[in-house]
């Protein structure tokens, strides 16, 4: 017994150890020190923390971040190209259930004031009608919509789901910072947070009886279906795309709650009825959660020059047909100019004070609030009104009064004379603080925390147990400087009873079986097919520049190849525009092609290029990729090493890559499309090579850098006992259909996924990319290797293309296809 009690006792004794060096720092820490309220919990997650990593915080901190990057959990910084690894904090925040139930009491309240604020304002106009409310706040505001007004959304609810941002002062109370109602973001990386703690702290979730996420997302999931008119709808989340900050937050989301991530150029409105493009045609789309700026749904609608929106949608939701969640123009109340009205607006609505209030806060629209501003403006906050930058604030971001000196001071008094209603002034709300991992000890940095609430079937409020709380970079504990943090956490509401292990997902005598994986978006579709080709493009590229530097496994010709055959390798490259061609066949004039074609230029399309290609792709596609494989693509292109030693790094990565492609991914509609995309790639390469390679004067450098470059080594060596001779090499790397790497047996693969795919009309007859499949198929089972010639490859190539060109037709539909198109399913 002895044994196994030392590492408790051991844990135990560092986790005081830690809170007594914490409390000691002087910090007025409410979670933890003097104040705490709850100590056993905070033990109990240290205990938990020096059970994992012994006395090293650092370590605990990294396995966090492991955790969440295993997950797939990042953020994108606007203006970046690149995606940030997600800053998860190993110490979680702690809420005692008992608290928690106040919080989530007031986030309803406030949830449903602003609900019939937005009914009313959208609606009738009363409150602005008998003065609660200044005309000018709402028609001056960018947020109205001014086309939603009267209009009813379907389901009768503005919001479907919210996110609040509350701020804990020292003395405890917890008091509102913002409101999101146009695109809450967030509770995807609060469902990411507690999927990463529950590996690093995977004891804590009993031990303190954590609340679990998955019934609100059920309810939320619920909710928005049952607003619905059809009994199984099919709901969409609705994306920027990529370069959104949140994309793989969203992405995660999507394929949590099982719905289709959707941009604006998947959907297309018909009849005031919304539909996704599939690879079956059109298919009925109920509800949208939508994560896109509202002005940029409807280009008819709303802004006219938006490109990411869709034709119609407003119509669509007009008529009833469409739920979007939230409303477009429930962002109205986002504005801090409505701060100042709030809690007037919520006692006359329900005859009750806020219960979480929030700052302070005086609109410069109204001349008492203006001069109230100017005369305490070195004590008070300074903010854009409206979220748009005004000429006193260039920058668009709030500003201390006491911090603007000078020109920048007398610009903002002079901005403010002229346009007052550009402006709010805020009180400075100081933070709590909560223990966070740096430099190797614990300190202490302010946070905020968010929660998030939906609506469930019944239509009332279920609120987020937790949410996820964002920590500050520096020990300033005002609101204004910590601007938006450098840490996230995960936010553990615990309580005395034990917690049922509540799933999202259905007990399996209760679903109804499908083998179906659903709908497919085309231009998901798209993507798979192309991040095939782009793949298999990458790996025949690096086989040439591996082959140009002496990594024949030939034995016959070794490293030291004919110049001829050295040209002809060279000449590939040059005519894929991967380098410019080399002065001489010299090796320093080699190797800096190979060079150039491996790791590319500017403007050459070099290997590089192309995994960027392809991690693009992978970028827009995590919801159908395994963290495994985006993980590949996403890898940083190897910068150590010789040229060898990198091409040998990327033929190994790209073998893995084809590994899980070929073992993980379910024979799905969209695996078809990425081995079909990879089938045509490495068959058009194959005819470039066996048309370098393969002619009739071939030497024998020639035809063994053909099987190299075919990786068809082995199966001839296994085949031919006799030296290597032009008509047996041809017809393995064209004709044979049981050698995998040759023409013939990708040709074979490609008919059979178009012969899976889905058609658009049931007369049996074939589509016209079947019909041109069959026909190349044919080609090469009637062909005989003796009367292979260049003219005979260079027609397979251009049929290849042409076949890769109807493929697109069919299944990849664009914008300014016709929507009558014939054939097209409406569903």
């Amino acid at each position: 017994m002895a044994s196994s009690a030392a590492p408790l006792f051991d844990a135990r004794r560092i986790a005081d150890r830690w809170i007594a060096d914490y409390c000691a720092s002087g910090t007025a820490d409410d979670m933890l020190c003097a104040h705490a309220r709850d100590d056993a919990a905070w033990r109990a997650a240290f205990e938990e923390l020096a059970g994992l990593s012994g006395d090293n915080l650092e370590g605990a901190r990294e396995r966090a971040r492991r955790h969440a990057e295993d997950i797939g959990t990042g953020f994108r910084v606007a203006g970046e190209g690149e995606e940030r690894p997600w800053p998860l904090s190993p110490v979680p925040l702690l809420i005692p259930e008992a608290e928690w139930r106040g919080i989530a009491a007031g986030v309803v309240q406030r949830a449903e004031v602003m609900e019939r604020v937005l009914a009313d304002l959208y609606g009738e106009a009363r409150l602005v009608a008998d003065g609660h409310v200044p005309a000018a706040l709402v028609t001056g505001s960018p947020f109205f919509l001014r086309p939603l007004a009267r209009l009813v959304p379907p389901g009768g609810c503005h919001l479907q789901a919210v996110a609040i941002d509350l701020g804990r002062g020292p003395d405890g109370a917890w008091r509102v910072l913002a409101d999101h109602l146009r695109a809450p973001a967030g509770a995807g990386y609060a469902l990411e947070n507690r999927l990463a703690m529950a590996q690093v702290l995977d004891g804590l979730q009993l031990r303190l009886n954590i609340a679990r996420h998955a019934p609100f997302f059920a309810a939320f999931r619920d909710g928005l279906a049952k607003r619905c008119r059809r009994a199984e709808p099919r709901i969409a989340l609705l994306t920027p795309g990529r370069l959104d900050p949140s994309y793989a937050e969203q992405a995660h989301l999507a394929r949590y709650l099982g719905w289709l991530l959707v941009e604006g150029g998947d959907l297309a409105v018909l009849d005031d009825r919304l539909y996704v493009r599939t690879i079956v045609g059109l298919k009925r789309v109920d509800a949208l959660w939508r994560r896109l700026d509202p002005r940029l749904l409807d280009p008819l609608a709303l802004d006219s020059h938006s490109t990411v929106g869709v034709p119609g949608l407003v119509d669509a939701m007009a008529a009833g047909n469409v739920v979007i969640a939230n409303a477009p123009g429930a962002g109205l109340l986002e504005a801090p100019a409505f701060a100042a009205f709030l809690p007037q607006l919520a006692e006359l609505l329900t005859g009750e004070a806020l219960k979480l209030p929030g700052i302070a806060t005086w609109w410069c629209g109204q001349d008492a609030a203006r001069d109230h501003v100017e005369a305490a403006l070195d004590t008070l906050l300074v903010a854009p009104a409206f979220g748009v930058a005004p000429l006193g604030l260039p920058e668009g971001r709030p500003v201390l009064g006491s911090a603007l000196q000078g020109e920048a001071r007398a610009a903002l008094r002079a901005d403010m004379a002229r346009r007052p209603q550009d402006y709010v002034g805020q009180e400075v709300a100081h933070l709590s603080t909560m223990p966070v991992v740096a430099e190797g000890r614990l300190v202490a940095r302010p946070f905020t925390l968010r929660v998030f609430a939906a609506r469930g079937a019944d239509g009332a409020w279920t609120v987020l147990p937790g949410g996820f709380a964002r920590i500050g970079e520096h020990a300033d504990a005002r609101a204004a400087v910590m601007g938006e943090g450098m840490w996230s956490a995960d936010v553990c509401v615990h309580g005395a009873d034990p917690v049922e292990p509540v799933s999202l997902l259905p007990a399996g005598d209760s679903t109804r079986l499908r083998r179906n994986p659903g709908t497919l978006p085309s231009r998901v579709a798209d993507n798979m097919f192309w991040l095939g080709r782009y793949l298999e493009r990458g790996e025949a590229q690096l086989g040439v520049i591996r082959v140009l530097l002496g990594n024949s496994i030939s034995a016959d010709t070794g490293a030291a190849l004919a110049a001829d055959t050295v040209r002809r390798l060279a000449d590939i490259l040059v005519a894929g525009n991967a380098a410019p061609a080399p002065k001489a066949l010299r090796r320093a004039d080699l190797t800096e092609l190979a060079r150039a074609a491996l790791e590319g230029g500017e403007g050459w399309y070099s290997v590089a290029a192309i995994n960027a290609q392809a991690r693009m792709i992978g970028g827009v596609s995590r919801d159908r990729l395994a963290a495994d494989m985006v993980r590949l693509l996403d890898a940083p292109f190897p910068a150590r090493g010789e040229l060898l030693d990198k091409a040998g790094a990327l033929q190994r990565r790209y073998s893995a890559l084809a590994g899980l492609a070929a073992e993980h991914m379910g024979r799905t509609d969209a695996w078809r499309f990425h081995d079909m995309g990879r089938r045509i790639e490495r068959a058009l390469a194959t005819l470039r090579f066996l048309r370098a390679f393969g002619r009739a004067d071939a030497t024998g450098d020639d035809l063994g850098t053909l099987l190299d470059l075919a990786d068809s080594q082995i199966s001839y060596r296994q085949r031919y006992l006799t030296g290597i001779a032009r008509v047996p090499v041809l017809d393995l790397v064209a004709l044979d259909p049981g050698n995998p790497r040759g023409i013939a047996h990708q040709v074979a693969a490609i008919s059979g996924h178009l012969d899976a795919l889905p058609v658009l009309s049931d007369d049996g007859l074939a589509e016209p990319q079947q019909e041109q499949a069959r026909e190349l198929a044919a080609i090469l089972v009637t062909a005989h290797a003796t009367r292979i010639d260049d003219a005979m490859l260079a027609g397979l190539e251009l049929r290849l293309a042409h076949l890769s060109d109807a493929v697109a037709r069919r299944y990849f539909l664009q914008g300014a296809e016709p929507l009558r198109a014939a054939g097209l399913v409406l569903a």
